[in-house]
């Protein structure tokens, strides 16, 4: 048997019947598998089989009675299809005819596999350890690949479309392939020269066949590098089988995005570094690769843009080291792939992906995906209890479920605050009070005894139940990795874990149902209702609550020791609450946990502006860390992007001051007076997403939407290239003459407007706790003069 993890799949239909495509990577090399004469397969009512065989089809498919039933006990069969075009169109007949079906949805590679439990690690019967096999039996194991990766980078012009370069680390080798003659040459780096693209791309073939990579990382590099790469190969009239077996790319365009596309590799895994970081939870101010290698390892890219606004400078400077410093330019490329491949290793971000895949069955380069993984993990199980799904959005009781429980906030500044939080607490509501699809259907056979009541007339059974056995599974994994100290193995399955109440709250799940997410938040209402009574009953004051935490006033100023001992008596008391409560009530075991989050030396709860009502998930608090101060802010403008450096700076410091009982007043005098001298202009700067297209900007447009609309009709006007049409980031700042990108700036900045919309919201949100506020503060030095 040997042991490998599965990096590639795909179904296509031959004259045999659908064949499944599989690539594996092993200890010795590349697996290419060949599935052979599968079927697609799908369920009807067996009550409407004979009007399906009425119909006037061919009989490319068969019709077998079986045991499984719908979610309404109806029985049912099934349909094997003996190619993917025949199924398309049967399906089509089916629906016209107004016949229901069942899983018609779920693709037959995905079926064969996760009715295996196959996920990624596998055992295949290779007794001769061949390079490709067909129709081996191959079944689930533990295998952790040595996979080998190439970090990909590529230069082109940004105005005539040139390709300049191809960078590639892989295996420790790196290597540059570029156009220009062999007369530059440098000896500390590995580049060759090529006289034109057909060659260079021809090379890069090559280079990747010889390399033989399993996983292909790099940075916007499916929609940039691959997408150019694509678009390159077909302008001249070439292929571009970067696949194993010289198998060539498959793209698929984004259903609502025309620049958004997605790529199959054969053989070779894509992992893109923003979507790969986004989906390992991820967050940076900005997913540039300059911004996150800064953040991570404290470097940056070899062009910088310092001071320069121009937005095409590096851009042009690209251009200019092209024409006359290419080896600057060969190393400026090798240093992005070095970036990528450092910022892999540091976030472990492909024992992440091996891992994800594994607990999923998704694949490693598969973005998003929660629905899918539900699928793989829940429909396997559900068909063993003899039941099959409906198709995605053919199944909905039409109700909504409220979100989780925010109490109403107690706005002031305080000593000693306690966070207490539920461990995973939606994941710990579905295992301990068995909310799950199959749990509801299989309820309704069983006496009352059997039984825990969910709301909105949802019950669930005690022992039939499938979704709270995964979450078991998944809760003593990741216990486990804790110990182990598997950070990434323990952040995958958190994901996961946390994944299932969204996705049984979506209307892309195929069980979606109100009930069963109502089940949880409801529930949730109840519980840290019933937690902020038992605090309440111990002398102490809940000033907050949101989804899973609690906020817990001493009333007095503790030491770290002292609201030690007393945050762990309290979850001593709710975590045994729960115990004999639901125990007693309902005769089940509580997996409810409470536990001790935070000590908050100094805590500041803000009103929501312009009124007294306390606000919701906007809080700022000093605890230690590592015998020091730190601020935590939750919400605020310290914390957000969209305002300026200066509002958060100025925020740090005012708080500080507060929190520390000391003067302010000069402070924000100061900042007033250096602000209108033109000391802080370098952080004046806003930075906001066109989350549309700018066309889509018609009313009421915002003021970075009215800064791009005004620089894209400069650049027309210079005859530069567009750059905010398409959605994008954008820098701007306010003058008096209104919002102006930084490149296209030529009015003087409106500092009137950075004190009234920037600071002054800041210092009254705390100051009103005081009794004082910026008017009063500012006022004074007036009348000083």
């Amino acid at each position: 048997m040997t042991k490998a993890f599965l990096l590639t799949r795909q179904a296509y239909d031959t004259h045999n019947g659908i064949q499944l495509e599989l690539w594996f990577s092993a200890k010795n090399g590349p697996i290419h598998t060949l599935i052979n004469t599968q079927k697609m397969v799908f369920f009807v009512h067996q009550s409407d089989v004979n009007k399906i065989q009425s119909l006037s089809l061919n009989s490319n498919f068969e019709i077998k009675s079986i045991t499984l039933k719908d979610f309404q006990y109806l029985p049912m069969s099934a349909i094997y299809c003996h190619s993917l075009k025949f199924f398309y169109t049967l399906r089509d007949q089916l629906h016209l005819n107004n016949i229901a079906t069942f899983e018609t949805d779920i693709r037959p590679i995905d079926r064969y596999l996760s009715e295996r439990f196959i996920t990624g690690p596998v055992e295949i019967h290779n007794p001769d350890n061949a390079a490709s096999l067909f129709d081996p039996p191959i079944k689930t194991t533990d295998y952790v690949p040595n996979l080998v990766l190439m970090s990909l980078d590529i230069e082109t012009a940004y105005d005539t479309h040139e390709l300049f370069s191809i960078a590639m680390i892989c295996n420790h080798k790196k290597h540059v392939l570029m156009i220009g003659d062999n007369e530059t040459s440098n000896k500390d780096i590995d580049i060759t020269f090529f006289s034109n693209e057909r060659q260079l791309l021809s090379a890069f073939i090559t280079q990747v066949d010889t390399l033989d990579p399993d996983v292909f990382i790099g940075w916007n590099v499916i929609n940039f590098d691959f997408r150019f790469l694509q678009k390159k190969a077909d302008s001249l009239k070439i292929s571009l089988p970067l696949g194993r077996n010289h198998s060539r790319i498959k793209w698929r365009q984004h259903h609502s995005e025309n620049n958004h596309y997605f790529l199959h590799i054969p053989g070779r895994v894509v992992l893109d570094g923003i979507d790969t970081l986004k989906s390992a939870t991820w967050q940076f101010p900005s997913f540039s690769l300059e911004n996150v290698s800064n953040i991570l390892l404290n470097r940056s890219k070899l062009i910088q843009h310092n001071d320069n606004h121009d937005p095409l400078y590096k851009a042009k400077e690209i251009k200019r080291q092209f024409y006359h410093d290419k080896i600057s330019l060969a190393k400026y490329n090798l240093e992005d792939c070095q970036l990528v491949l450092d910022i892999f290793e540091k976030t472990e971000l492909i024992h992440f992906a091996i891992e994800r895949a594994r607990l999923t069955g998704l694949e490693m380069d598969r973005v998003g995906g929660s629905v899918a993984a539900f699928d793989n993990l829940y429909l396997p199980r559900l068909h063993r209890k003899g039941f099959v799904a409906p198709n995605i959005g053919d199944y909905s009781n039409g109700n909504t479920a409220p979100g989780g429980y925010v109490m109403n906030s107690k706005p002031g500044l305080y000593d000693s605050v306690l966070v207490l939080d539920y461990k995973s607490l939606y994941p710990s509501i579905i295992r301990t009070f068995k909310v799950d699809p199959y749990g509801r259907i299989a309820a309704k056979k069983q006496s009352s005894d059997q039984t825990i009541p969910g709301y909105d007339g949802a019950i669930f059974s005690k022992k039939e139940h499938i979704l709270p056995d995964i979450i078991a599974d998944l809760w003593t994994a990741r216990d486990r990795a804790k110990q182990e100290k598997n950070k990434a193995l323990s952040q995958a399955i958190k994901i996961i874990m946390n994944s299932f109440y969204g996705v049984l709250g979506t209307p892309g799940c195929r069980i979606h149902d109100a009930r069963l997410t109502s089940s949880i938040t409801k529930r949730s209402h109840d519980i840290i209702k019933q937690s902020v009574t038992l605090i309440t009953q111990q002398g102490y004051e809940v000033i907050y609550g949101d989804t899973d935490s609690v906020f817990v006033a001493l009333n007095k100023k503790l030491s770290d020791e002292q609201a030690d001992k007393i945050g762990a008596q309290l979850i001593d008391l709710i975590n045994c609450y729960w115990e004999q409560q639901l125990s007693q009530e309902l005769g089940i075991q509580s997996y409810l946990e409470m536990e001790y989050e935070t000590h908050f030396h100094r805590f500041f709860m803000p009103t929501v502006r312009g009124s007294d009502k306390g606000s919701k998930k906007r809080y700022a608090g000093v605890i230690k860390q590592s015998g020091k101060d730190e601020i935590i802010f939750k919400g605020l403008e310290n914390v957000r992007t969209d305002w300026t450096l200066l509002a958060r700076n100025f925020q740090l410091t005012l708080y500080t001051k507060i929190f520390n009982h000391e003067p302010y007043a000069d402070f924000i005098r100061a900042s007033v007076k250096q602000l209108s001298n033109g000391n802080f202009d370098q952080q004046l700067v806003y930075r906001k997403r066109l989350r549309q297209t700018l066309s889509h900007y018609q009313k009421n447009i915002p003021p970075h939407a009215r800064a791009a609309i005004n620089a894209e009709n400069l650049f027309k006007t210079q005859g530069n290239p567009s750059r905010y049409q398409h959605k994008g980031w954008i820098e701007y700042v306010i003058t008096l003459n209104g919002p102006e990108t930084l490149e296209c700036q030529s009015s003087k900045l409106d500092y009137t407007h950075y004190i009234d919309k920037q600071l002054t919201p800041i210092a009254d949100s705390i100051l009103s706790v005081l009794g004082d506020s910026m008017d009063n503060i500012i006022k004074k030095q007036i009348n000083l003069f």
